[in-house]
């Protein structure tokens, strides 16, 4: 027997292979052809492959490194490889690894295709409109709008993730391949949603994902079936908007509230899945009863207070204090805070519950009515000074009220400023407290008899009066005759001649004399005349103090009256 020494140091039987080569199967394929191959021979630059040819085909090592560089294969393995070209005249062929690989990929795709099968790949990156999807070294195109149902937030996150797609176009001469995952998952949907609608009922606990989150309620998944949770079936509590309990994706076991099988719409609740807390709410939270709860929330009327899990009353603005009058429940409380109240109402029906935060405590307006009836004087400090008045601290959280018109007698004070300043201590007289407007009145000058009250006695109708002139007006002339007492001598009183203005003849500080024509203390007025005076002088009359005609003189009073009235209505 002959034998040759190869290059593959293993001794061949020459009549074997002179056998082969001159068998008419040996090397019987064509360019394009994928062929069985037995890898010979490895190197870091290439493989040496036989395929039954006249001699091996050598392909790069690079064809076969894993993504870690590491080779894949080793001597002896038995590989599929494409024929790029073989030379009858020289004997030698080129080969592809890959290029077998890759039609093999192909064939499968179009099984796939043809058969509406599922293949698996992974998405390697983005790129402009979709993704690059890896399909056993095969890049396929998988767009935007093929890779779920809804838009995906965040593209990046699934970048290295392996999904199942279906191949919906393949071009073999540019190497082009198109699949969608969306496919499958309407697909899916398709017939998740058959199997609901079947077995779908009210009244029936299901499960679903949230998809979607809008102000009013959450949009949750079934499995091929949409159904609305709508805000107020979440929660027995009150909630703002539904993100303050579910987040998109969330898992949710859900009651079925109503089906119509006819428009495919489905209602659902969370709340309905625990005891309702409102089940005899009375007898568990009577009127009276105190409790501490929890504020959840401020509106511009009151606090929201949780009493227990999904029961919340309202504590209105009025009902948090006796003496503050709030602008707004923050004044108070802020939300978090630990308050306690008491139960003024209870309505069942309607779900709601009344609070009240200043009924904790007695009510100070009671106490300060017996501490301090009317007529009481009373020492404070004067806390505010307005304009019509001031605030004269009574009480913690009481002020009583000094009407700018109770402060004197008789003068005209046009701001408390003019005489009193904040901080000043005063004493004052308790003229009114009225519980339910919780309004405190005091007065400064009822500490004192009210100095008119003799007037009509001192100085009577027709007497003649000596005083000094205070103010000089238009209109006539304001004339002191006691402290705190002034009569006016009207334009019309001064002279049996015309007077254009009173500043012709008199002066401020100048002492007159004048008769009284009227006098009222009810209305704090002392009609003064000098005509009259003059009159009886040159009519050689003789003066007549305390006494004279009361008929005629309250005819000149009235007179007097009308014109006083006239001369404040120029005034004002």
């Amino acid at each position: 027997m002959v034998t040759v020494e190869t290059g593959h140091d293993n001794e061949i039987n020459f009549e074997s292979v002179l056998e082969n080569y001159l068998s008419p199967d040996f090397g019987d394929f064509e360019d394009g052809s994928i062929v069985k191959g037995e890898i010979v021979r490895v190197t870091d630059d290439s493989v040496l492959v036989d395929v039954n040819f006249k001699s091996e085909g050598q392909i790069p090592a690079s064809e076969f490194r894993d993504a870690t560089g590491n080779m894949s294969v080793n001597v002896g393995d038995r590989i599929d490889v494409y024929v790029v070209r073989k030379n009858e005249m020289d004997g030698t062929i080129t080969l592809s690894f890959e290029k077998a690989k890759r039609m093999q990929v192909f064939d499968q795709l179009e099984d796939v295709q043809e058969n509406k099968k599922v293949i698996k790949g992974h998405i390697v990156r983005r790129i402009k409109g979709g993704y690059t999807v890896d399909i056993d070294g095969v890049e396929a195109f998988l767009p935007g709008s093929h890779v779920d149902l809804r838009p995906v937030p965040d593209m990046d996150a699934l970048v290295s993730q392996e999904f199942e797609f279906r191949v919906l176009k393949i071009n073999r001469r540019r190497n082009n391949v198109i699949v969608s995952r969306r496919v499958l998952l309407e697909e899916e949907r398709d017939s998740k949603r058959q199997d609901l609608l079947r077995t779908l009922e009210e009244g029936q606990t299901v499960t679903g994902k949230a998809k979607n989150i809008t102000e009013y309620g959450v949009f949750v998944d079934l499995g091929g079936l949409d159904g609305l949770l709508h805000i107020t079936d979440m929660s027995w509590k009150r909630i703002r908007h539904p993100k303050e309990m579910i987040v998109m994706g969330q898992d949710l076991t859900l009651k079925v509230l109503s089906f119509d099988r006819d428009n495919n719409k489905v209602s659902l609740g969370l709340k309905q899945l625990v005891p309702d807390p409102w089940q005899d709410i009375s007898m568990r939270f009577p009127e009276g009863a105190k409790y501490t709860g929890k504020v959840t929330n401020l509106v511009d009327y009151g606090a929201f207070v949780e009493l227990e899990t999904g029961v919340e009353g309202l504590v209105h603005i009025s009902e948090m204090s006796w003496t503050r009058k709030l602008r707004h429940p923050s004044q108070m409380v802020h939300a978090g805070d630990e308050v306690e109240v008491v139960i003024l109402g209870v309505d069942g029906d309607k779900k709601r519950i009344s609070l009240g935060m200043k009924q904790i405590h007695p009510n100070p307006w009671e106490m300060v009515a017996e501490k301090y009836p009317e007529g009481t004087v009373l020492e404070g400090v004067i806390k505010n000074i307005t304009e019509f008045g001031m605030f004269v601290g009574i009480e913690s959280g009481i002020d009583g009220l000094i009407h700018v018109s109770d402060i004197s007698w008789a003068k005209k004070i046009r701001h408390p400023n003019e005489i009193y300043k904040v901080g000043d201590v005063i004493q004052a007289k308790v003229l009114t407290v009225d519980q339910e407007s919780e309004k405190f009145t005091l007065g400064i000058k009822q500490i004192v008899d009210d100095p008119w009250g003799h007037v009509p006695d001192t100085y009577p109708v027709g007497c003649t009066i000596k005083g000094i002139i205070t103010n000089i007006t238009d209109f006539g002339l304001f004339v002191e005759v006691e402290e705190g007492i002034e009569g006016l001598v009207h334009v019309s009183e001064l002279s049996g001649k015309k007077v254009k203005t009173p500043t012709e003849i008199y002066r401020d500080g100048q002492e007159i004399e004048a008769k009284v024509i009227f006098v009222s203390a009810d209305e704090r007025r002392l009609g003064l005349s000098i005509k009259q005076i003059r009159d009886e002088e040159e009519r050689g009359k003789p003066k007549e103090v305390h006494t004279g005609s009361q008929e005629a003189g309250q005819n000149l009073g009235d007179l007097l009256k009308q014109k006083l009235e006239e001369t404040e209505n120029i005034q004002e």
